[in-house]
């Protein structure tokens, strides 16, 4: 068993240059905002998004999770589940207006602030407005502040870097707070799941289970030439991963991009009709983004993941910004038409908005945001 690395007071920490970090992220963000405001909700199982047809579930109450309902689920699939689940229809203005509200309690403590969505933020507080010194209790006080101000809880972790504040912040949910002092980052990734790892998903996991892969340990022991090997360019990230090391700093006010999102699929893909299928239920998603981030663009991007890991991009530009969702779905629907019949099954398909030229002006959770990937306290 490995000698456990002895943590270090705030002040020595500091003195070292090692940053302070935490992640922020509303608990069940939509669905908690409607239960807020109609209090007959309260207590139970209720989703965000449309209830029949190809409605996609874009939030769920902690309630409804308890039967297996996920956001990006099809309303269908989450009303088997739970009979009683209760839809609303999203109310993008009003979880804006609620997201700047939170966004200016960060900003009372450091300038500092990089929103990932509506619902969460990383801060770096190495050095906060008020001279607090510890980020675990700023993001106690700020905790605090969005529970009084909003009506909401939120959850917090804080840690050294990203990677490990967005795990914190994932521990003790909801309503929770988790720290990760250094010292301790490498033995804490070591001991989770792989699947926790943002940017592995169900078919990552997997792989990784036939290769002996089922915890950061398992993760730490392999040598970068040999994920190299079996990874490729993810492999990298892995390494650094399973080390508890990313060296990403806080970048505030950054440009948004685009605003994309993409789907692993249980079993591989292959016939038009199935394509199609899941190609209506990623534009469902991805325009659910694209409304919540007031985004506006002019390219949208088709990609697939084939069974060989290979990867495929398509893109169509129109002068003028994508019209509305019927647009949006029309040139996907193109840009796959394009290409069939496939040469050879997909395990992962993903749409893109490009090209913006409105919206939030934040960047996209990097590009794990894209429903799948990859000081002091």
């Amino acid at each position: 068993m490995a000698t456990p690395v002895p943590t270090l007071p705030e002040e020595e920490e500091s003195a070292l240059g090692l940053r302070k970090i935490i992640h922020v992220d509303m608990d069940a963000f939509f669905a908690s905002v409607e239960q807020r405001d109609e209090p007959a909700l309260r207590g139970k199982p209720v989703a965000v998004g449309g209830s029949s047809g190809r409605g996609v579930v874009a939030a769920a109450s902690y309630e409804a999770r308890k039967f297996g309902v996920r956001s990006a689920m099809p309303s269908m699939t989450a009303k088997r589940l739970c009979p009683d689940l209760i839809f609303r229809k999203a109310r993008f203005a009003v979880y804006a207006e609620v997201s700047q509200q939170i966004r200016a309690i960060f900003r009372g403590f450091t300038p500092h602030v990089e929103p990932l969505s509506l619902d969460e933020a990383y801060l770096d507080v190495t050095e906060d407005l008020h001279g607090i010194g510890s980020a675990t209790r700023i993001a106690t006080l700020i905790r605090q502040r969005i529970r009084a101000e909003t009506g909401l809880t939120a959850s917090a972790g804080v840690s050294y870097n990203k990677f490990l504040a967005k795990l914190a912040s994932d521990q003790n949910k909801p309503d929770g707070l988790c720290v990760i002092r250094p010292g301790e980052g490498a033995m804490f990734v070591q001991a989770l799941p792989v699947r926790r790892f943002h940017g592995v998903g169900p078919r990552g996991a997997e792989k990784m289970a036939r290769l002996g892969i089922e915890t950061g340990a398992d993760l730490a022991a392999k040598d970068i030439a040999w994920l190299r090997q079996h990874f490729g360019s993810f492999a990298d990230y892995l390494y650094r991963a399973a080390r508890g090391i990313d060296l990403r700093p806080v970048r505030a006010n950054r440009i948004r991009k685009s605003v994309g999102g993409e789907r692993t699929f249980n079993e591989d893909l292959s016939s038009g009709q199935a394509l199609r299928a899941a190609l209506a239920d990623i534009v469902e998603i991805v325009w659910t983004r694209i409304a919540e981030n007031e985004a506006r663009g002019r390219t949208v991007t088709l990609k697939m993941k084939y069974i060989d890991f290979q990867i495929t991009t398509r893109a169509r530009s129109l002068p003028q910004p994508i019209s509305g969702k019927a647009e949006f779905a029309r040139i996907a629907r193109a840009l796959l038409d394009e290409q069939l019949p496939l040469p050879m099954p997909i395990r992962l398909m993903g749409l893109t908005l490009g090209s913006l030229e409105g919206g939030s002006g934040d960047e996209p959770a990097s590009d794990a945001a894209q429903l799948s990937l990859l000081q002091w306290l």
